[in-house]
């Protein structure tokens, strides 16, 4: 070949091939399946490695996960810390948020803010640090041969944040800003009273900060939130990457050397939630599209339905475009370009049963009444023997991606254990899918499906909503409310959060 090509260039290449046996070309379009769903596969093994050889307990009592990866010089390492906005005092909404964006943003006790953000820019290093509703995540990415500066960096922001008070009054002034946009968006206001009417307006995931909270947060309040849950006691680690495992222990010993250890943050409150079922609607009178979410409480993880709960789901609007609410809300209709359904497991408390689309505000009570047929739907009748392969087959096959790379292996070991799930897990996970059977589906269906007790949410133009589409006066917004009655909800004040009493 080496010779045709000096020779002939790609000329003597066609040549070549050309004059191969009409026999073996004949064989191998033989073997092309006449139809791509002709196509066999071989079966997928795979066995998803076990917690126990990445788990190591730290001489101060602190778990971290450990898994080494030598094909890049990289470390990845994450904090996985109990604390959450859920601790915010009473008027003081937005504290924790804040704190931890501020501990990476203001600086450390040795560093200025703006020596900090150049001591990391000059490692190359990714440092992060945020508090979200129930638990905070720090992290740093860096080349493993600046290991020992990165960690001295990263230590310095979790143990001696400085909370340097030109950023924080920068911070708080965008804060503000921020809210003053709370009403333009419709995406934001069906996320925020959805929150609201689900879980009730006392429940701590909807109480939202404030003008008035902002101001009050001090720089005192900051380090006193930091002092009382940012300590070794409420922290897991994962660490993957391009390092030696007793090394590595080794340095994260060193880094808590003389840190209290400190459990004492208070567990994630067990809130009591107060819906409602009916329709409620927000009304923009600037869009010209409605966006709907409409479900109620779902379960909890450690329900023994889960995965029947899980397929279901998948069946229903969880799928995508093999899902019956994708298949008819867009596929069949045309009446949205994205519809679909979750269903929550809490960990803390019940998550929630979700199914949401936008569409056209002549089009949304419509689309509203087939997600609804949907749902009666797969309560009344046994879902079908592809449909339930389908969904199985993907929890299955997707099921590697869990744990693709050495940083997903160390994350999802400690999130287990940040939130205690059950160990076997993992390992028993692809066998109790398969075990789901239709009428598993059909009984699930029917026990955490529940009509009367649906939440309808629309925000948009109500008035055209209302109107609805004249070719098609069947479908009506006042029809899908079983009491007659749409609750109008007002934008309230964007700063105080304070409501009109009158819509």
């Amino acid at each position: 070949m080496k010779t045709l090509m000096r020779k002939g260039g790609p000329l003597a290449i066609v040549v070549l091939l050309l004059s191969l046996p009409a026999a073996g070309v004949m064989t191998q379009a033989q073997d092309i399946p006449a139809h791509p769903r002709d196509l066999k596969y071989t079966t997928l093994t795979f066995t998803p490695p076990k917690r126990e050889p990445y788990r190591h307990l730290l001489a101060n009592g602190v778990v971290v996960y450990l898994v080494e990866d030598h094909d890049l010089p990289l470390i990845n390492i994450s904090t996985l810390v109990r604390t959450g906005t859920y601790l915010d005092p009473p008027g003081k909404e937005g504290l924790a948020a804040l704190t931890g964006a501020q501990m990476r943003l203001g600086g450390t006790a040795s560093k200025s803010a703006e020596e900090f953000d150049e001591a990391a820019a000059f490692l190359a290093a990714n440092i992060s640090n945020s508090i979200g509703a129930l638990q905070g995540n720090a992290s740093i990415n860096l080349l493993a041969k600046d290991i020992d500066q990165g960690l001295a960096l990263y230590f310095d922001m979790l143990r001696n944040p400085r909370f340097q008070e030109d950023r924080i009054k920068l911070a708080k002034s965008q804060l503000l800003q921020n809210m003053e946009r709370r009403n333009d968006s419709t995406e934001d206001i069906e996320d925020r009273e959805w929150a609201r009417l689900v879980y009730g307006a006392n429940h701590f995931s909807a109480k939202l900060s404030t003008k008035a909270s902002i101001e009050s947060i001090t720089r005192e309040d900051m380090i006193a939130f930091h002092q009382k849950y940012y300590q070794p006691g409420g922290f897991i680690f994962a660490v993957s990457g391009d390092f030696n495992t007793q090394e590595m222990i080794g340095k994260l010993e060193a880094a808590m050397k003389g840190w209290p250890l400190n459990k004492s943050v208070p567990e994630v409150p067990k809130t009591p939630y107060t819906s409602v079922a009916g329709v409620y609607a927000v009304n923009k009178a600037d869009v010209n599209q409605g966006r709907v979410s409409l479900g109620h409480i779902g379960a909890m993880r450690d329900n023994p339905d889960y995965y029947a709960l899980t397929i279901m789901n998948d069946i229903l609007g969880g799928g995508g475009f093999t899902s019956r609410i994708t298949s008819r809300v867009r596929s069949d209709e045309g009446l949205a370009y994205s519809a679909g359904s979750s269903y929550g497991f809490g960990i803390y408390n019940p998550g929630i049963f979700r199914a949401s689309f936008q569409s056209k505000n002549p089009t949304t009570s419509q689309a509203i009444e087939i997600v609804m047929e949907e749902i009666n739907r797969l309560r009344t009748t046994r879902v079908t023997a592809e449909e339930l392969e389908t969904a199985k087959n993907f929890l299955i096959e997707v099921f590697p991606r869990n744990f693709s790379t050495a940083a997903q292996i160390a994350g999802n070991f400690a999130q287990d254990e940040f939130t205690k799930r059950a160990p076997d897990f993992w390992t028993s996970y692809r066998d109790r899918v398969r075990a789901v059977t239709a009428d598993d589906v059909q009984r699930v269906a029917q026990k955490y499906l529940q009509p009367d007790k649906l939440v309808v949410l629309v925000v948009g133009n109500i008035d055209e909503i209302t109107r609805g589409n004249p070719d098609k006066p069947q479908y009506s917004l006042l029809k899908i409310a079983k009491d007659g009655q749409i609750r109008r909800i007002p934008l309230p004040d964007p700063l105080t959060m304070v409501y009109p009493t009158n819509p």
